[in-house]
């Protein structure tokens, strides 16, 4: 959340997500710099519309989720009337489709189910309020070393109810999550490292770009295995084994008699470089 002054500028006609297509890797960028790129109606709403294209277009293999101005996000915009129930400032069309269909807001956040692709998140300042929210439902992390991470909704009157009381106790130790939760506390990077809340600390300025290596690693994976793994991961959470092993059992089934499968193995043996079809 901020509801800090202006700390850069943009052109004011610029979208507030840029997407951009890097071989099979889409990436997003959260473009409100001015407001270090806190969240808005606008920006929900094409954040929205970007994960629907991602998650219709087979060849997209991997997306990443960053920010411009040398800020990541420091969730939503307090001095946007839509968060205290207003009327906002954003423009008309996007305020007109989250009003009408409030979902919008939600799958914009991630909130309400999980993408086919793996979500790499480049955290390339301050990620707070709804922008921690969001990369809770990413799958692996970078952090530049000067990033910080919290959910100060607390602070503010509010509560982190875009998942965090949900997920952050299941990613990280559980006195953490509560401290983070109910005082407000800031991690920096090294701390967000130690507990597993990131995967990589970087230098300033390269986490798009270890952000994008990784995107390669999985893009030389088997599309069906990376889609499956993922699934099954998510799906199976944290419930008993003995709930979870059927829903491990059907992906397993999935993958093991795909074309994929008989490939990699064939050119294993082979000793050349497989070439997937994704069935």
């Amino acid at each position: 959340m901020t509801d800090s002054p202006r700390s850069d500028t943009a052109p004011p006609d610029a979208p507030s997500l840029l997407v951009e297509r890097h071989d099979s890797t889409v990436v997003l960028t959260m473009n409100r710099p001015a407001r270090r790129n806190a969240l808005s109606l606008d920006m929900l709403v094409r954040l929205a519309d970007a994960w629907d294209a991602v998650e219709a277009d087979p060849t997209v293999r991997s997306a990443i989720l960053t920010g411009t101005g040398g800020h990541y996000c420091v969730g939503g915009d307090l001095s946007s009337g839509w968060m205290a129930g207003g009327r906002s400032e954003e423009p008309p069309e996007h305020e007109r489709r989250a009003i009408e269909n409030p979902a919008l807001i939600a799958r914009g956040l991630l909130l309400l189910d999980y993408l086919r692709v793996p979500v790499i998140a480049a955290v390339n300042g301050d990620c707070m309020g709804g922008g921690c929210e969001m990369l809770q439902q990413t799958d692996i992390r970078i952090a530049e070393e000067h990033a910080r991470f919290g959910v100060p909704e607390v602070k503010r009157g509010l509560i982190a109810g875009a998942g965090s009381t949900m997920r952050l106790k299941r990613q990280i130790p559980y006195a953490v999550a509560m401290e983070m939760l109910l005082t407000g506390r800031i991690l920096d990077a090294e701390e967000a490292l130690r507990w597993g809340l990131v995967t990589h600390v970087v230098p300033t300025g390269e986490g798009v770009a270890k952000a994008l290596e990784i995107a390669e690693q999985v893009a030389a994976a088997a599309p069906i295995s990376v889609a499956a793994t993922k699934a099954s991961a998510i799906e199976t959470g944290w419930l008993p084994e003995t709930e979870a092993r059927p829903i491990e059992n059907e992906y397993t089934g999935r993958v093991t008699q795909s074309a994929d499968a008989k490939e990699g193995m064939r050119a294993f043996v082979e000793k050349r470089p497989p070439q997937w079809t994704g069935t």
